[in-house]
């Protein structure tokens, strides 16, 4: 029976996993206009197992060379020559592979490995390219993988420089080249630099300016998700709400091809016995908040791939942290060095022309990193100390929390000031509630108010939820509006009770909490 898989290349087959085929259609046609171009795209994104499915649906029409440059170790690097040998010797590896590939240009590709007297350069290397095309009876495609191994270094640079010079005189002289070229990594090579010529010494320019745009999305989407489920439904003999459980997927995952098979290996393999006692069960919204918190817990290559950038990158670590905690908006800069790095590894994307975290689960991710990191001890220990007195038979008591919390910045903090709120207000009250949800629930924030002045967090707790709003106190009529936007939240997510807490800096405050009845909802309003 096929399986979630989450490492390696993914086969249908063999594996549970979202129709990629139109996408792959979209890029033979590219290849069919006989296109060079590259996909770049985060790590775990499905780019190996798409280059897998376009290799078979251009086998028909065409000679696929396929090569990895894993392959090629560092001295492969090192020189002319060296780089050379080592790429004819991934190209006679894919000999069993390339049916057509005629007798005297395998003889050749074999003498370049063996060196010796015949010691192949560049010119070589691409007049047996130049002279397998010419005689091939079906267009050639060049596609090589993990690129990034090469991107930093000068051999490899020339090496593109040679490609992107067929191109062009497939066009202006007519020879016969590569049909296509794709190069396919996390680093988008057409934007590494480097010199063209030995004698330009002060041109500095990219060896790969011939790159078509590459605008195929590869993220999954919610359609494509419920089709995955209804087929492992069918074979588990499962019920499940398949449109429910793929929207859920969706929007936590922004249909990043990692997080969600992850999120349904988690829920296929981590839950029963452990947490469920059939598969139907753990196929629920119950379920999903349990795999959210199985893989906010985790170690794994992606975030740890996350942290490392943003480590990398301290000042937009710091405007990330500011975006998330003060609800700051930080523009987007496509030019911007550091935020076009983060975009090229898949961290974050344009929202409206202000930066955004990609997908929920990094949000998450980052906000118990940063709430974790930092320097409000006291408070956390304030909290962690009377855990047990905010919950009662398994739920949340919500207003005793919110009771607590405003004690506690009295306690703790003396008075508060709109800077405070402004800068830490948000923060201050997060850190004081993940002690007590931490290894039982989890929090979201909504996607309406992320970047903005307000925010409604959403608790997960023990298979319910509970909806937050915080915000700074403007008058009466400003406290009605979020007494309307939360009653919202509560209409969609079918719930009766709702809490807000507001910042207030009018002197003749009343400070504590009110409970308030609008129609068939009750929200409990706590005023600091």
């Amino acid at each position: 029976m096929k399986r979630f898989n989450t490492t390696g290349v993914c086969v249908p087959e063999k594996h549970y996993m979202v129709d990629i085929e139109p996408k792959v259609r979209r890029i033979r046609k590219m290849v069919d206009d006989g296109l060079y171009f590259t996909i770049n795209r985060a790590r775990q994104y499905g780019k190996t197992t798409t280059l897998t499915s376009l290799r078979k649906n251009l086998s028909d029409k065409y000679v696929v060379l396929s090569l990895d440059f894993q392959g090629i170790g560092n001295s492969g690097f090192s020189t002319e020559e060296s780089f050379v040998q080592s790429f004819c010797r991934l190209v006679k590896r894919k000999k069993s592979t390339i049916i057509d590939m005629p007798q005297q240009i395998e003889k050749k590709f074999v003498e370049y490995v063996a060196g010796g007297s015949v010691n192949a350069k560049f010119g070589e290397l691409f007049e047996l390219f130049d002279e397998w095309c010419s005689i091939s009876e079906k267009g050639i495609v060049l596609i090589i993988d993990e690129v990034d191994s090469a991107t930093n270094n000068q051999v490899f640079l020339d090496f593109l420089s040679g490609l992107r010079d067929g191109y062009i005189s497939r066009d202006t002289d007519g020879n016969v080249v590569f049909q296509s070229v794709i190069l396919a990594g996390v680093t988008d090579v057409k934007y590494v630099k480097g010199r063209i010529r030995d004698e330009d010494k002060h041109k500095v320019n990219s060896p790969w300016n011939i790159a078509a745009d590459f605008s195929v999305d590869m993220s999954l989407s919610k359609e494509g998700i419920e089709e995955m489920l209804k087929e492992y439904a069918a074979d588990h003999e499962t019920e499940m709400n398949i449109p429910a459980i793929a929207e859920k997927i969706h929007d936590y995952t922004s249909g990043y091809p990692f997080l969600v098979s992850r999120i349904c290996q988690l829920m296929d393999e981590r839950l029963v016995p452990e947490k469920f006692d059939s598969l139907t069960e753990a196929w629920s919204e119950t379920g999903f908040n349990e795999a959210i918190k199985l893989i906010l817990s985790e170690d794994n290559t992606l975030f740890d791939s996350l942290m490392g950038k943003l480590t990398n990158y301290l000042e937009l670590r710091q405007k990330l942290r500011n975006l998330l905690l003060r609800g700051d908006t930080v523009d987007f800069l496509p030019d911007d060095e550091h935020q076009k790095q983060l975009r090229m590894y898949g961290f974050i994307k344009n929202n409206h022309n202000v930066v955004a975290v990609s997908n929920r689960i990094f949000e998450m991710r980052l906000y118990r990193q940063f709430i974790g990191e930092n320097q409000f001890d006291e408070l956390r220990q304030f909290s962690a100390s009377e855990k047990s007195i905010f919950i009662k038979n398994g739920e949340l008591d919500v207003p005793k929390i919110m009771e607590h919390f405003i004690n506690s910045q009295a306690m703790i903090h003396g008075d508060m000031t709109e800077k405070f709120v402004e800068e830490e207000g948000r923060e201050r009250f997060l850190t004081f509630l993940s002690p007590i949800i931490n290894g039982t629930g989890t929090y979201s924030i909504e996607e309406q108010t992320r970047s903005r002045k307000r925010m409604d967090i959403v608790i997960h707790y023990l298979g319910k939820r509970y909806v937050i709003e915080l915000k700074i106190w403007h008058g009466e009529r400003y406290n009605q509006k979020g007494e309307e936007q939360i009653i919202d939240y509560l209409n969609y997510f079918q719930l009766s009770t709702g809490y807000l807490l507001s910042f207030n800096f009018n002197k003749k405050k009343k400070q504590g909490i009110d409970i308030v009845k609008i129609g068939d909802k009750v929200l409990y309003e706590a005023t600091m």
